[in-house]
């Protein structure tokens, strides 16, 4: 059983994060370690992680000496990681149990470096949303331009790869930054079409408002190097594909 890591920042999030650290917990693959690094709580967010860092020695609980948002906290835990795979989990955001069997057995039967997953959805308040989002079979670089499809909560992928295209500039969506790079290098990333991860909705969030996560993605493909003429015909498809993936998860 190869060893996965996951890598959980941490910051002001006593709501949300036991109900994550234990859908880790639950997993039915066992064989993982779980990275988290707080980046400057001023909750009760600390208190939380280390009563389960003292329970099971699969959770490892890091701190940082000052606040260095979510770009460096996730990169100071691939740094950190001893797994051959890395996958990603946000503190607010849950998985299935089977998240992990599920993908690393798609991975043996694909020979794939890289999945996600499709996902559901929940608001502030645990109410879950009548849609899921639906992801292809696979998707490479251009395809992936016109749309985000990726969820970074939902990622597994082989360590080597996230360190060579490590996460940057928390001004863009810095996860998606990640995965173009990744495949410029790498022919496609393997989508499982099941909603084995959970993604909570919050308004102040960069998915929450759709007007600050639109010029983030602008600054995205201006910053992995598109020029401004595609990184504006990349935004018109970026607009259509958000509006119709945010009625269907509402409305299912």
């Amino acid at each position: 059983m190869v060893l996965v890591s996951i890598i959980m920042p941490a910051y002001n999030c006593e709501t949300y994060i036991r109900d994550s650290i234990q859908s880790v917990l639950k997993q039915t693959y066992t064989n993982w370690e779980l990275i988290i690094i707080d980046d400057g709580s001023m909750d009760g967010t600390i208190s939380i992680i280390e009563e389960y860092s003292q329970v099971d020695d699969r959770v490892y609980f890091y701190n940082n000496e000052r606040n260095q948002g979510v770009s460096a906290t996730r990169n100071r835990g691939i740094e950190l990681a001893k797994g051959e795979w890395i996958a990603f989990l946000d503190s607010d955001d849950l998985w299935d149990s089977l998240k992990l069997e599920k993908q690393l057995a798609y991975a043996d039967k694909t020979g794939a470096s890289f999945l996600f997953t499709g996902s559901a959805y929940i608001d502030e308040n645990n109410r879950k949303y009548s849609g899921v989002f639906e992801v292809p079979r696979r998707v490479n670089y251009k395809s992936l331009l016109k749309q985000n499809v990726i969820s970074c909560s939902s990622v597994l992928i082989k360590r080597d790869y996230i360190k060579q295209c490590k996460m940057e500039n928390d001004e863009t969506h810095e996860d998606y930054g990640a995965w173009i790079r990744i495949l410029k290098m790498e022919q496609y990333a393997y989508g499982l079409n099941e909603p084995l991860l959970t993604y909570r909705i919050l308004k102040n969030s960069k998915s929450g408002n759709k007007i600050k996560s639109l010029i983030m993605a602008y600054k995205t493909y201006r910053y992995v190097g598109i020029n401004t003429i595609m990184s504006m015909y990349y935004i018109t498809w970026y607009i259509f594909k958000g509006l119709k993936k945010y009625h269907y998860i509402k409305n299912g």
